[in-house]
């Protein structure tokens, strides 16, 4: 018994003292790992001390040292941003090979431009349409317009009811898309090209407007239903905002009166529901209807005359750019699109792609900053919110967002949100957007020209993919690749679909032998 009483005891003093070694081994790896990362924090601190001390020590030795611990301006590590000169070096350039270009047009093609040669082509458009046939069908688009305004008085009335508005507003926004499709198919001969365009355009924008105004009186209707319900709370609510404005107001004389007459100039609902307030909407250089729009206190007469003039010459300098540039450039990519020849398509899509972008930033000054600033101006319509600095955006989802707010204003509010708030998950919401804004482009191209295709719509598409392609690159690379994505689809992309739609607009229509 003792032997084994006495060998347990051994077991057990081996035990502990493993255990104890254990411990201790432990301990001592967390001391060292203490000790390395004081130690790492200590050499840090160390190094730049003895950097400091190292600077003062050769300060003061009698050789004037010039010489210190410092990065290449152009290492990512230097932290340098000051790149004024490199972009003005960059215009230099543009413009030099842009003139050289021009020069090179001259030289072969010689000088195409003649301003009256477009008013003779809008003659001769004008004569196709027999002279009405245009401007009577878009005159016709008033009878959609007092259709809506009828429509929502009858629903102001509650004298339609249930499900019915739904289906007549339906019925009746799909009339304004489809009598266009119907129209100018069956009766081609009688509308230009031009008078086709200008119908597509002005109906696809009346169906916009018209949605937006059907469904915010919707909206209006349904705050009133709830009225009754929450008269006690709202008219507390109510009680508030005056006090709050007439508390705003207080320094004025008469503050009261003030508050009043601030209030007094806001319509409510159905008090907007006139004739006066659709026609202005319908005129507004916005997509979104509002029961109260916000409005200037006069027009500025100088600003309105730049504007103005803007129009005029830009307009004319996009045309003349037409006749030099464009036309030739297309006319000459017909036969490389023919053959199938990829290195003359490639030759032709570089050589378009500088005209026809710098067509694109014309037009875009032209109409989001000279028309619709215009438009505003003569409305006294005050939100001038036209685009964003669409140029700096670091993908392509962010350029759709800011570079035509009017159209991302009216998606956002009325097909973004009401799908979010219908429980559809964001991703479907965005393409939601997307195929209706590819839809609408097909539209604006393929019935003008009779051309049935899925060409633009394919090419809106696309842009689904690359938005997430350009993000993941930015989060990768930086914003500057990015935004090198955004800039090489709106170079590239454009030229390509023009070629493409040119040569079998030609192929359909003209005789390839006269080009």
């Amino acid at each position: 018994m003792s032997i084994g009483g006495s060998s347990g005891d051994e077991a057990k003093s081996s035990e502990n003292g493993i255990h104890v070694a254990k411990s201790g081994i432990n301990a001592q790896a967390d001391e060292s790992r203490n000790v390395r990362q004081l130690r790492r924090t200590k050499s840090v601190t160390r190094a730049e001390w003895v950097s400091e001390v190292e600077r003062k020590a050769r300060e003061s030795q009698p050789d004037r040292p010039i010489h210190k611990p410092r990065d290449s301006l152009l290492s990512w590590s230097s932290g340098f941003d000051r790149y004024e000169g490199v972009v003005n070096w960059g215009g230099l350039m543009l413009l030099l090979g842009g003139t050289r270009l021009f020069l090179e047009n001259v030289i072969k093609y010689g000088v195409r431009i003649n301003p009256l040669s477009w008013l003779m082509w809008v003659k001769t458009e004008h004569e196709n349409d027999f002279y009405f046939h245009t401007p009577l069908f878009l005159l016709a688009a008033n009878l959609h317009i007092l259709f809506a305004y009828y429509l929502e008085l009858q629903l102001a009335r509650d004298r339609i009811k249930g499900n019915s508005e739904v289906y007549i507003h339906v019925a009746h926004l799909s009339l304004i898309l489809f009598i266009p499709i119907f129209v100018l198919g069956l009766w081609t001969s009688m509308f230009s090209l031009l008078g086709r365009t200008v119908v597509c355009v002005v109906y696809t924008v009346l169906f916009l407007k018209l949605w937006s105004y059907a469904q915010v009186n919707h909206w209006c209707r349904s705050q009133k239903s709830w009225r009754k319900k929450l008269s006690r709370h709202r008219s507390f609510t109510l009680h508030k905002t005056f006090s709050s404005i007439t508390e705003m107001m207080s320094d004025e004389t008469d503050s009261a009166a003030a508050a009043a007459t601030v209030t007094k100039d806001l319509k409510p609902y159905p008090d907007n529901l006139s004739l006066r307030d659709l026609y202005y909407f319908l005129a507004a250089p916005t997509l979104c209807y509002e029961l109260n729009f916000p409005r200037s206190q006069r027009i500025r007469k100088w600003f309105l005359l730049r504007r103005m003039l803007e129009v005029i010459v830009i307009t004319n300098i996009i045309l003349a750019m037409f006749q030099q540039w464009i036309i030739p450039s297309v006319k000459n990519s017909f036969q490389a699109f023919s053959d199938l020849d990829f290195i003359k398509c490639t030759e032709r899509l570089l050589k378009l792609a500088i005209p026809n972008h710098i067509l694109w930033l014309s037009w875009f000054y032209l109409c989001f900053h000279s028309f619709l600033n215009t438009m505003a101006e003569l409305l006294y319509f005050a939100d001038r919110d036209f685009y964003q600095d669409w140029w700096n955006s670091k993908d392509v989802g962010t350029f759709w967002r800011l570079w035509n707010l009017p159209v991302h204003k009216w998606a956002v509010r009325h097909v973004f949100v009401p799908m979010i708030k219908r429980k559809y998950s964001k991703t479907s919401a965005s393409i939601a957007v997307f195929v209706l804004s590819a839809a609408l482009h097909e539209y604006l191209v393929s019935i003008p020209l009779h051309m049935y295709k899925i060409g633009v719509f394919l090419g809106m598409m696309v842009q689904v993919p690359l938005v997430y392609i350009s993000t993941f690159v930015q989060r990768q690379f930086g914003p500057r690749w990015g935004n090198m994505i955004v800039w090489s689809s709106l170079i590239l992309g454009q030229p390509l679909g023009i070629m493409v739609y040119y040569h079998d607009y030609v192929v359909k229509t003209v005789d390839p032998s006269t080009l």
